[in-house]
């Protein structure tokens, strides 16, 4: 018998590896002799390099970038393993540099914070020899549509006196100009691919200000000089050459981030959970098991819109394999998840308990609840037979 277990991580808790890791722990109680294939996943959110360096065996880069608001932060991302067939492949975390984490929340203020950091990744993983990126958004604390990332790669933005930008989004309502002379070059040889679960429009009521910009500090005031900005920065690229994307799904996400990363690095947005099941070759390791597992810190009726269990049961499901969902906890509209097909879906909570010990406890309520699963499964297969 092969089980594949394919989870997310719990966050604040354990990491996908830690996850899978329990409860193969736990099945090898019941089940001592089956084949266990552990595949951590992610959907492009908090948590995806460390599960995908893990997935592949990968390393992580750890190195000072510029934050947010111009000061060091510390950063890291993930450089994957060598996969037969794939060039190397670097996973980046935008919010890693440009994160909402990195700012006091007195300081927000997305008129003047910078995606440069994340820029700085992208050309430190370019410099090791990277030529596939895979670029999570998401967490920002930044509204400059990628403005800075750009910056960071060579890009001039100019004024109207031909001087370059101060950063920020605040700074788009000036730009005059863009001058690309000095873009990093090896961004030509170069593939990326943006895990982006949103469809907002760069402006407008659903646009990145409107929507996004209000919990990184802006104000009504703000949320509009912003949204005009971001309207004159599409303006400007559309009169330099660049196809004018501001109404493309995704345009909006992280602060417009990405219409920057299609607009200068050619960024393709997908689903975070195809990138990644791709990238750790996912479907390929489905092939000959009797059960998948997979879960997440949370399973409610969010779950099915793009959540890492929906990926690993859309792949399951066109291999005929039974899957369990095992959680940290069931919220409102859980049994949506067994309406699209999950055999059964589990949490690890025994019994009334506050958030914190929740947290503390993830790892024994893991293991027990698993071990509980094994043995029903057991029981499963004596009655089958």
């Amino acid at each position: 018998m092969k089980i594949v277990i394919a989870p997310d991580s719990f966050k604040e808790s354990l990491s996908a590896m830690e996850v899978a890791a329990e409860i193969e722990t736990a099945f090898k109680l019941h089940l001592p002799h089956a084949e266990y294939l552990k595949v951590p996943v992610a959907d492009g959110g908090e948590g995806t390099v460390q599960s995908m360096v893990d997935a592949t065996n990968g390393s992580i880069i750890e190195l000072s970038v510029t934050g947010p608001l111009g000061n060091k932060v510390s950063a890291h991302y993930g450089i994957l393993g060598q996969i037969a067939g794939t060039p190397l492949t670097a996973v980046i975390e935008m919010a890693a540099a440009s994160g909402l984490h990195h700012v006091k929340a007195a300081d927000r203020n997305p008129l003047i914070t910078s995606t440069y950091g994340t820029g700085e990744l992208i050309n430190d993983a370019l410099a090791r020899g990277i030529r596939h990126i895979i670029l999570g958004l998401g967490g920002s604390a930044t509204n400059d549509g990628g403005a800075g990332m750009a910056q960071a790669l060579g890009v001039r933005l100019l004024d109207k006196a031909g001087n370059d930008l101060a950063v920020g989004g605040g700074a788009l309502a000036q730009l005059a100009s863009i001058d690309l002379s000095q873009l990093q070059p090896l961004l030509a040889e170069c593939t990326v691919e943006v895990a982006c679960d949103v469809d907002n429009p760069l402006c407008g009521e659903r646009g990145a200000s409107a929507v996004f910009g209000p919990q990184k500090g802006a104000t009504p005031a703000m949320v509009n000089t912003l949204d005009q900005a971001l309207s004159h920065y599409a303006d400007v690229l559309a009169r330099s050459g660049f196809a004018d994307l501001r109404q493309q799904p995704g345009a909006g996400a992280a602060g417009g981030m990405g219409l920057g990363v299609m607009a200068f690095l050619g960024g393709k947005l997908r689903p975070g959970i195809d990138i990644v099941m791709e990238a750790v070759k996912l479907d390929e390791k489905l092939a000959g098991a009797s059960l998948v597992i997979t879960g997440e810190g949370r399973i409610d009726g969010q779950t099915i819109f793009g959540k890492t269990p929906m990926g690993v049961l859309r792949l399951a499901q066109a291999r005929q394999l039974p899957v369990i969902g095992i959680a940290g906890c069931l919220g409102d509209g859980a049994e949506k998840v067994l309406e699209k097909g999950m055999a059964a879906i589990f949490d690890i909570i025994p019994a009334a308990t506050d958030l914190e010990h929740a947290l503390q406890n993830a790892r024994p309520n893991l293991h027990r609840a698993a071990s509980n699963i094994a043995a029903m499964w057991v029981l499963g297969l004596q009655t089958k037979h």
